[in-house]
């Protein structure tokens, strides 16, 4: 089974166990140090994944609720990155898994059972949703634009852009990432992400002809066109 084909596998893992948990009523749900959200289903999720790997695979495994190996070669996991929406029976949330060979990484899969969707991208090969490629738009106009954020929440900055764009909206999550790479947004940002959020996203967009650049409180994902426009708009004065 070639890595495509087994990252696959795992997501259709875990889909199931996800779909499994997914606004069920016993949902155990607690805060981690961080003061952010894990349920059960994270935790459960992540510890099959990371058994499946060692047992099958014999590779490393960097994840947002077990910890990061270190190793040339490893899969990262985000069991469920939208926890917050997967706890109120909200669908916009995805297990993510890519895999680094040597710094780089190579394999992206978003996979999103409750909206029915699956993204991914193989490195050099193209970005492809449920199969078929996809690609970011040819906006070229900040005007034209529609942006967004996963949260206002301390992002002034991303306030004083959406006042010279068409369309400003918080599409949350990893879903803001893969609608830049569908083309039906033209950016995407976050203040703060993790290097298991980031992985699958970035390469999926970078495979769509899209750019995705990382600064001081600034993770920006766009179609190449507006970049540097955006970025100027968003980093802190």
């Amino acid at each position: 089974m070639d890595d495509l084909e087994y990252a696959f596998s795992l997501a259709d893992d875990a889909d199931t166990r996800t779909m499994a948990r997914y606004r069920a009523a016993d949902l155990r749900v607690e805060s981690k140090a961080d003061l952010t959200p894990v349920t059960d289903a994270d935790r459960a999720v992540e510890e099959a994944l990371r058994q499946r790997i060692s047992r099958e695979r014999g590779e490393a495994v960097a994840g947002e609720e077990f910890g990061v190996e270190d190793a040339d070669v490893r899969w990262w996991l985000d069991p469920i990155d939208g926890t917050k929406q997967f706890a109120r029976g909200l669908p916009i949330w995805a297990t993510l898994i890519a895999l680094e060979r040597a710094g780089e990484i190579v394999v992206g899969v978003v996979s999103a059972p409750a909206l029915g969707h699956r993204w991914w991208a193989v490195s050099g090969g193209g970005a492809f949703l449920d199969g078929s490629p996809i690609r970011v738009s040819g906006v070229s106009r900040l005007e034209d634009a529609y942006v967004s954020t996963t949260s206002l929440r301390g992002f002034p900055r991303f306030a004083e852009l959406a006042n010279r764009v068409a369309v400003a909206r918080t599409y949350t999550d990893f879903w803001q990432y893969v609608l830049v790479a569908e083309g039906r947004i033209e950016s995407a940002c976050d203040t703060v992400m993790n290097d298991w959020d980031i992985h699958a996203p970035r390469l999926i967009v970078e495979e769509a002809g899209g750019r995705f650049t990382i600064d001081e409180r600034l993770y920006l994902a766009t179609n190449g066109l507006l970049h540097d426009t955006i970025r100027e708009s968003l980093l802190p004065a």
